[in-house]
């Protein structure tokens, strides 16, 4: 007996480029933009761009649970809900004991942290907030979406910074192939456009001035921006047996560490990943057609990511189409991976392979076909999300058109 096959029926994403995720991959199709100058406080930091969400309707959600609940807990829960509305799933008619959700998380609540700072140290309150602690702990926000639709299945909070989208897939995958779960939503959520998060970042000198160039030889740093993205992923034989649409197959998960440094990646550690995707989803590197890569933006970690695919897929990578996303919807750190695998997703369906925008001169160390500026049509039946993070966690998934 084969291994149970795993597919992908629901898609759920909030970010600056959609309030939904059809608006998110019609965005990417056109190459528009969400980064753009800051709205918030920004008193005295340097960086002055970014990935804001205008609006946030959370008017659906349960006003007796929008109290306890985090900006980054409101658009995992967001999200969630329209995956499951887009995988025609009513756990109501189900066992609820059977569905679950894992939702990564690279930060926690900061709003709420802020929050609690400011009351107390510049308005001098004696105690912060009585719920801080449930809207900022990174495990809320996978609480919260279990809240929201009623799961009663295996349901926890995954962390592993910029990869933690991707590990918390690969995690709820696990869920179902062990017997554990019938259905999981998976993705992740981050917030990080609070000041006290880009003081933080802007003290490592990551940060781009002014844009997101990811491939381009004149890119100067990574754009930070809030996030979440959500998946119903179920066994095939589930997802049939339910007349749920199927949108694509997860066929193969690859997981490694750099074990080197915490802040430095290697090009061995991102290698790995793919490789062990690669064997996990029993095809060669000749099969992939599109790779959605980490594609930070940083001048180290997009030519690291390049070598990794030059060791890996030798002369067939002059073959693939490359590119990143974030040039559009920035680096929504724990997000990331789940708004991408909307790319992915729909890159597979409708053969369109979306642009890597901001990019204006060609980089020696970055000579892949990076899709620059303008989305290009082609076929791709398999595609790969790469997630390569701080502390050398490397998570990579492998989606391929349902046959």
């Amino acid at each position: 007996m084969g291994r149970t096959r795993i597919v992908i029926t629901g898609l759920g994403g909030l970010c600056s480029i959609g309030a939904n995720a059809g608006e998110i991959w019609q965005s990417m199709r056109e190459g528009r933009c969400g980064l753009k100058p800051l709205t918030l406080d920004r008193r005295d930091l340097k960086t002055n761009v970014g990935g804001e969400i205008a609006h946030i309707d959370d008017s659906s959600i349960d006003p007796r649970h929008r109290p306890a609940m985090g900006r980054f807990s409101v658009l995992a829960a967001l999200s969630a809900a329209e995956a499951a509305a887009h995988a025609q799933l009513d756990v109501a008619a189900l066992d609820a004991r059977r569905i679950g959700a894992v939702v990564g998380v690279a930060v926690w609540g900061a709003d709420a942290v802020d929050d609690s700072y400011r009351d107390v140290f510049l308005e001098g309150k004696k105690r912060a907030h009585i719920l801080t602690v449930p809207r900022a702990m990174p495990g809320a926000a996978a609480a919260q979406v279990s809240l929201t639709l009623g799961l009663k299945g295996p349901v926890f909070g995954v962390t592993s910074a910029c990869s933690s989208s991707n590990h918390a897939l690969s995690a709820a995958v696990d869920q179902i192939r062990l017997g554990r779960a019938d259905i999981m939503l998976a993705g992740g959520a981050d917030t990080p456009m609070q000041y006290g998060i880009l003081k933080a970042w802007e003290a490592m000198r990551v940060l781009a001035r002014d844009a997101c160039r990811p491939f381009s030889e004149d890119r100067d740093g990574l754009v930070l921006a809030d996030g979440a993205g959500m998946v119903v992923i179920e066994s095939l034989e589930h997802a049939r047996a339910r007349g749920a649409p199927i949108l694509a197959e997860i066929i193969g998960c690859g997981l490694s560490a750099d074990a080197s440094d915490i802040v430095s990646p290697t090009v061995e550690g991102p290698a790995s990943a793919i490789r062990a995707c690669l064997d996990d989803a029993g095809i060669s590197g000749d099969e992939v057609d599109y790779i959605n890569a980490h594609g930070t933006a940083t001048r180290a970690n997009d030519r690291i990511e390049v070598q990794a695919i030059r060791s890996v897929f030798g002369d067939h990578a002059k073959r693939l189409s490359v590119s990143s996303t974030k040039s559009m919807h920035g680096h929504c750190l724990g997000a990331s991976g789940a708004i991408e695998l909307i790319a992915c997703v729909n890159a597979i369906r409708e053969g369109l392979v979306p642009p890597t925008m901001g990019y204006t001169k060609f980089d020696p160390d970055c000579d892949l076909d990076v899709t620059p500026n303008e989305a290009r049509l082609r076929t791709v039946d398999v595609a790969l999300s790469n997630s390569f993070a701080f502390g050398g966690m490397n998570a990579v998934v492998a989606l391929r058109r349902l046959s």
